[in-house]
């Protein structure tokens, strides 16, 4: 019993001892790298969300209260661009209206792919060319006043609730939606 109290101790010395980190302080130009990769990884993540659903179900709706599939993510395009724009104020693309999510002519897979894309490419190229002595200001938006900082925050959350919400209608179509991409 003595040899096995003797041996966990030596192992528990060892691991406490050897496995030392040491914390790194994170630059603003670490958090502005680490929150473009986060951009360019659900862009992928989305596409691949569009492009597991079939080009006749994009206005396929679960419910008939709800937004079809197309109308989720052309509400997903609106958002990202609307709520990026009140984070960095970069202009708005020609494209970009409140009621996209209503066209006709966006309804189809390639026409709310086209639209999609261009608004995670708007998101990325907004945070690139943010300054990032900037981050730290107040904007108001709806009322409410946040740092432009924390609203590219809430529009990555709003991308990532939208997409989920696709999730169901893929599955009701009886199709495997994509392996989770975290990393």
């Amino acid at each position: 019993m003595k040899q096995i109290i003797a041996v966990a101790a030596l192992f528990c010395a060892a691991t406490t001892f050897t496995n030392k980190t040491t914390a790194q302080a994170l630059t603003t130009d670490d958090i502005k790298a680490q929150t473009l990769k986060e951009w360019e990884r659900a862009k992928a993540y989305t596409i691949e969300y569009m492009n597991t659903m079939t080009a006749e179900k994009y206005s396929y709706k679960a419910h008939d209260s709800i937004r079809s599939f197309a109308q989720q993510l052309l509400h997903l395009a609106g958002g990202n661009v609307f709520l990026m724009n009140a984070a960095t104020g970069d202009a708005f693309p020609a494209w970009m209206s409140m009621d996209l999510e209503q066209r006709p002519g966006a309804q189809s897979k390639d026409s709310a792919m086209y639209f999609v894309n261009a608004s995670y490419d708007y998101c990325i190229n907004a945070i690139k060319n943010a300054s990032l002595s900037k981050w730290g200001e107040k904007v108001k938006v709806f009322g409410m006043e946040q740092t432009r900082y924390a609203m590219m925050i809430k529009t990555f959350e709003h991308q990532t609730h939208h997409r989920g919400q696709t999730t169901i209608y893929i599955r009701l179509q009886g199709i495997k939606p994509p392996q989770e991409k975290l990393f």
